[in-house]
């Protein structure tokens, strides 16, 4: 074997020159990450506020392009304001601007990105989604940097508004999707002729009773039972059923972590679901126990959770990670660290969910891909 030749001092400074100059490309790059993430953080804030204000279905119901204007008349909102908006959709290319013979410029929303910012795009609306961080900032940074002096966790009562917006966010996810293409899919198809014939079904997690007064409507031989902490939520939900003239649902107030002890609903339902709920418990082993004992024998649970992997180092090539692990820092993690409390995460992990289910008692856990719910998994478990 031949001697390794000494590295003289005009090597050693064409090393040092290439680490320098790649020292420099990765210092020049993460400057234009900063630059990219000040862009888009002020761009979700706009397009958060113009999905509020409803100026994306204005736009997207024109079939050419409008002056700042006549979108403001379309809207019924004020022209001065309307039109600095439209100076970040258009620097953020979101809507276009065409430059017209009279020197006034014109905006209109391509077809293609009307499907993600409008109501009309069903599932694919991304829009609903622009509202989080800005609502999530506004309701809770005060507590949130608190929690991280005193470890203390931030309690529902600091989030009066969320549940509005889960309400939202429910509407553009479940009316598409639940009742024609999830339920259909539930132990292959088998549930969905058991829903038809009529059985008793509880939501776990209620809120506002978006779901559960889907289910209601589309199988009247079912009945159905939501139950959530949050009585105001129960009231808006109760009202809904009311409105609809549903004589088969009912609304309970009470603490998931708490069912396996109570007498009245133990082994009642023949199916039981939780959307995207068991994560912000406080006591979520205990939570799926009593999911576990509402179950009649024979019965199934549908936890509904979000995709993701438990160890940080899997998730670092998810498409959304940075903005899932925001949502949690501001609002999963704290309410589920309130007294004491476990503060699991939105972002706990498809490993912990089984290993979890199965601690609970399930004894069959299924996890199962969503084709039309990329943001989450469904773990199908039966008694």
């Amino acid at each position: 074997m031949g001697s390794i030749p000494p590295l003289t001092g005009d090597k050693w400074k064409g090393i040092r020159s290439i680490m320098g100059a790649d020292s420099e490309r990765k210092k020049a790059a993460f400057g234009q990450k900063m630059v990219d993430v000040l862009n888009a953080g002020a761009l979700n804030l706009a397009l958060g506020i113009g999905y509020k204000v409803g100026l994306f279905e204005v736009l997207s119901g024109f079939d050419g392009p409008r002056t700042s204007d006549e979108i403001a008349g379309a809207a019924g909102l004020d022209a001065r304001y309307v039109r600095e908006w439209l100076g970040v959709m258009g620097t953020g290319e979101i809507v276009e601007v065409v430059s017209s013979a009279d020197g006034e410029c014109r905006y209109q929303l391509p077809p293609e990105h009307a499907g993600f910012l409008t109501r009309a795009g069903g599932n694919a609306n991304l829009g609903v989604y622009t509202q989080e961080i800005p609502l999530l900032t506004t309701l809770s940074l005060e507590g949130v940097l608190n929690g991280f002096h005193t470890g203390e966790g931030v309690p529902y009562s600091c989030y009066p508004s969320f549940q509005a917006f889960m309400t939202e966010l429910s509407n553009a996810k479940h009316r598409e999707v639940l009742v024609n293409r999830f339920l259909p899919s539930v132990d292959d198809g088998r549930l969905l002729e058991r829903l038809r014939k009529g059985i008793s079904v509880c939501d776990l997690g209620c809120g506002e009773g978006t779901a559960l007064l889907l289910m209601a409507e589309a199988f009247p031989a079912s009945r159905f039972t939501g139950i959530d902490l949050a009585e105001d939520c129960l009231e808006l939900a109760a009202s809904a059923a009311r409105e609809r003239r549903l004589g088969n649902v009912e609304f309970l107030a009470r603490d998931a972590a708490l069912l396996e002890a109570d007498d009245r609903l133990r082994e009642s339902f023949d199916y039981v679901t939780a959307f995207d709920a068991i994560h912000d418990q406080t006591r979520p082993l205990e939570a799926l126990r009593g999911a576990r004992a509402i179950l009649a024998p024979g019965g199934a649970f549908s936890m509904i959770d979000i995709a993701a992997h438990t160890s940080l180092r899997d998730n670092l090539g998810h498409p959304m990670g940075a903005f899932l692990y925001t949502v949690s820092l501001m609002h999963c993690m704290p309410v589920g660290l309130v007294d004491g409390g476990a503060g699991l995460g939105m972002m706990w992990g498809r490993e912990q969910a089984v290993e979890m289910l199965e601690a609970a008692g399930f004894k069959t856990v299924e996890v199962v891909e969503m084709a039309d719910d990329p943001f989450n998994l469904h773990f199908f478990c039966r008694r």
